[in-house]
């Protein structure tokens, strides 16, 4: 399983989200730790500035069985989508896409399963029930940018085919939201619901959570 990571947000203090220290460690040690637990082999972190920072962390700090690639945003914003898109030579034919800056205490494999096991499919989001614009219908996600509170949360990690953005042209400025929108009109995205909707770094819920691991 190949896991992606947009790890390209700072922090107010311009430090990247992936550094910022969680429960006595970088966060992205936490991050790594559950992707493996989960099955990943094949890691790609896609980065902006301070990126090399990451990079040096990640090869001198871990070892833990993970191909690491990285793929640099470079000066120009792109945006999530962007960045994504630019990375698309390292992407495998699926993939499991996640945040530089949230947790989730579930199996990243789930959603890619999902996504697998529907080939009229182009992706699978994670989401929980919540307080977010996500409709449902069964199993499919009827509509993603709903009135807030209306539905179901984005819970931060989406199964994704990679042929999902072989159309789309690399440089082009986008939100990964964009293209959500876009399946969910298309009946192409699927909805995996998760027991719980995660945690964003920095937050007093995430610090609790880790420090009651083992």
């Amino acid at each position: 399983m190949q896991i992606v990571v947009l790890a390209g947000q700072l922090t107010p203090d311009q430090v990247p989200e992936s550094l910022v220290m969680v429960g006595g460690k970088p966060f992205v040690d936490w991050q790594l730790e559950r992707f493996v637990a989960s099955g990943a082999r094949s890691l790609v972190m896609c980065v902006g500035l301070q990126g090399e920072q990451i990079e040096t962390h990640v090869r001198r700090a871990l070892d833990r069985g993970l191909m690491v690639g990285y793929s640099y945003a470079g000066e120009q914003l792109v945006g999530t989508g962007g960045a994504l898109r630019r990375a698309f030579a390292r992407l495998e034919d699926d993939f499991v896409l996640t945040y530089g800056g949230r947790y989730l205490p579930f199996d990243y494999a789930a959603p890619l399963q999902d996504l697998r096991t529907h080939p009229e499919a182009l992706a699978t989001l994670t989401v929980a029930a919540g307080s977010g614009g996500v409709a449902l219908e069964g199993d499919w996600v009827s509509r993603y940018d709903g009135p807030p509170g209306s539905g179901f949360g984005d819970c931060g990690a989406i199964a994704l085919r990679r042929s999902a953005l072989a159309d789309i042209e690399d440089g082009a400025v986008w939100p990964l939201e964009a293209l959500f929108r876009k399946l969910s009109r298309q009946r192409k995205l699927r909805a995996f619901v998760a027991p719980a909707a995660g945690y964003d770094v920095g937050s007093p819920e995430l610090e609790r959570y880790v420090r009651g691991l083992p």
